[in-house]
């Protein structure tokens, strides 16, 4: 991906390495210590080789200063590895401006705005709305929405993480302006609230729960199901769904257990069913 700015010291296949290394290796050897801090140095170092390879001991340098504790978005993250590769490059070149200091507090600065619009952005709108396509795709049991899935999935994050470390690259400093303020904390409410529409929606489409439960006595039928629709529509799946946040948003319990817990009442649900309607 071609960027305006020109390559000094640091040429593109020195920066494709840096990329790739941030995709592939961001939250490997995570601790609560240093969190994603060694898979932003592991990809600092071609950068560092390229920078410093007459100047060993500056390179130990650059490499410990981007070991401290960092934590971000991974996807939009690749943006500030770019600006982190532009910023290095000058510093190498003698700018007097760009030191380790500079360098270190626009990282940190950045990476909080990046994470709360990354947040939005993927686990809130992008990965909704391509389930939601996928799921209908496979409505009736086909293999197209998991490969419709996988492929788009893949090719917006491959595309757009790319764009984003060259155009980082290419703005260095300047991309604070677009991701700290006021501006960006309008961009990250918009994107949540948008990303909380895309799951409501994909919630009442793909989320059902019925109560199979007729109650025959003689001169009259009772459908538990019709009477509830005739009351509020969609009245157990919003309870299914707003239970389950607020069990595991609030309680903090783990999606593995919700399922699990799913799982033994489904069963339960059925039993007492077939039991009411043997005595009704």
């Amino acid at each position: 991906m071609e960027t305006k700015k020109t390559y000094q010291l640091l040429d593109k296949k020195t920066l494709n390495q840096s990329y790739f290394r941030w995709m592939m290796h961001n939250l490997v050897a995570m601790s609560y210590e240093y969190l994603e801090a060694l898979g932003f140095a592991y990809s600092m170092q071609p950068v560092a080789d390229r920078l410093y390879k007459d100047n060993p001991e500056e390179r130990k340098k650059m490499l410990q200063r981007h070991a401290l504790f960092y934590n971000t978005e991974p996807q939009l993250g690749a943006l500030i590895n770019g600006v982190v590769c532009g910023l290095e490059e000058q510093r190498a070149l003698g700018n007097s401006e760009i030191d380790d200091s500079f360098i270190n507090s626009l990282k940190i600065g950045l990476m909080g705005p990046i994470a709360g619009i990354g947040d939005s952005m993927i686990p809130g709108m992008l990965i909704p709305i391509l389930l939601s396509i996928g799921m209908g795709l496979s409505a009736d049991g086909g293999i197209l929405g998991p490969i419709f899935y996988i492929i788009t999935y893949n090719l917006i994050i491959v595309l757009g993480t790319r764009y984003l470390f060259f155009k980082g690259y290419e703005l260095g400093a300047e991309s604070v302006d677009l991701f700290v303020g006021k501006k960006a904390a309008q961009m990250t409410q918009a994107i949540s609230v948008l990303g909380v529409i895309v799951i409501g929606g994909v919630a009442a489409s793909y989320v059902n729960l019925n109560l199979p439960i007729v109650l025959d006595f003689g001169n009259a039928v009772v459908d538990v199901q019709l009477i509830l629709d005739g009351i509020f529509p969609k009245l157990l799946p919003v309870v299914l769904v707003i239970t389950s946040w607020y069990f595991m948003a609030k309680k903090g319990v783990t999606p593995l257990k919700m399922i699990a817990t799913y799982f033994i009442l489904a069963f339960t649900g059925v039993g007492l069913t077939y039991l009411i309607q043997m005595f009704f």
